[in-house]
């Protein structure tokens, strides 16, 4: 090997190593470009992978997880309905079989889809040309406490059973307005929004021309323009509740009587008869009895 492969770069003139040095940092700087280039590539072809699988607005995506909370609902529907069969079942064959509830408890607690006379209420955002003018945005949108005021007055007059939008509204039931956007049971609607309720039309017109609240919001429809429209009928149906309550237990107080006719099972309810409900140990779904039922 000769003199000259051994030499280092403190023998070579300032100019080569110059060079040399300029080489080495064009060709680090040429592998980072090349390498961010790779990621920047991989990145955008991930977010094209589709809108299901990367939303790219907040509006898509809402829109993504209020149909995910449909189809999950419908399965919660479909397994409750494995779960009350298999449990039927059960109790057929260890011979202790629990009465039905009366249309009553079935009615208050949405299980079943009803049907009669009642009031349609509909409630909706000023037009857009109001909404131009000077006036004070928050009195041309419907809000929350309009909703549950409507609500409360046709529960005041004898609903019997009310259903907000296409929901059925059950004792579990909570909704709350963001902006101009209702959030019910995992589900988000814009308005016009819908109040159906089942009972007398007289007693609920009525409940809705005694609340304050309600008066109020009539008030501003007329000044601002606010939608209201309530319409009576003669058969109204309303679908049965969908989806899982969100109460884990619950106490019963001593002076009200659960499922009439249920027959005691000391052995089940060891602390039957405290006139306080107690836990099911049975695993079969059955309710707490109390002294004497």
């Amino acid at each position: 090997m000769s003199q000259r492969a051994h030499r280092g770069t403190g023998d070579l003139p300032p100019a080569v190593v110059r060079r040399r040095r300029a080489r080495r940092g064009t060709a680090a700087v040429g592998a980072v470009l090349a390498l961010s280039g790779a990621l920047f590539t991989l990145s955008a072809r991930s977010a094209d992978a589709g809108p299901d699988r990367h939303p790219q607005d907040l509006g898509e995506l809402s829109r993504q997880q209020a149909q995910n909370v449909e189809r999950m609902s419908a399965e919660v529907d479909a397994l409750r309905a494995d779960v009350e069969r298999l449990a039927a079942e059960q109790n057929a064959l260890s011979g202790y079989t629990l009465p039905t509830p009366s249309p009553g408890y079935l009615v208050a607690g949405g299980s079943v889809p009803v049907v009669g006379p009642g009031l349609t209420v509909v409630l909706d955002d000023a037009p857009a040309d109001v909404q131009n003018q000077s006036v004070n945005g928050d009195v041309l949108v419907v809000h929350q406490q309009d909703l549950q005021a409507v609500m409360n007055a046709l529960w005041a007059g004898g609903a019997e059973a009310m259903a907000l939008m296409d929901q059925r509204v059950v004792s579990t039931s909570a909704f709350w307005c963001v902006g101009n956007v209702l959030r019910l049971h995992g589900r988000v609607y814009s308005p016009p929004y819908t109040v159906r309720a089942l009972g007398d039309p007289d007693d609920l017109r009525a409940a809705l021309d005694d609340s304050p609240a309600v008066r109020g919001y009539q008030r501003h429809s007329v000044e601002v323009g606010l939608g209201w429209e309530v319409h009576e009928s003669d058969r109204l149906e309303l679908p049965a509740y969908s989806g899982a309550t969100e109460l884990t237990s619950a106490r019963v107080p001593s002076d009200v009587e659960v499922l009439p006719g249920l027959p005691a099972r000391p052995d089940a309810f060891p602390d039957a008869g405290t006139g306080d409900a107690v836990e099911d140990t049975t695993g079969t779904g059955g309710p707490p009895t109390e002294e004497g039922t």
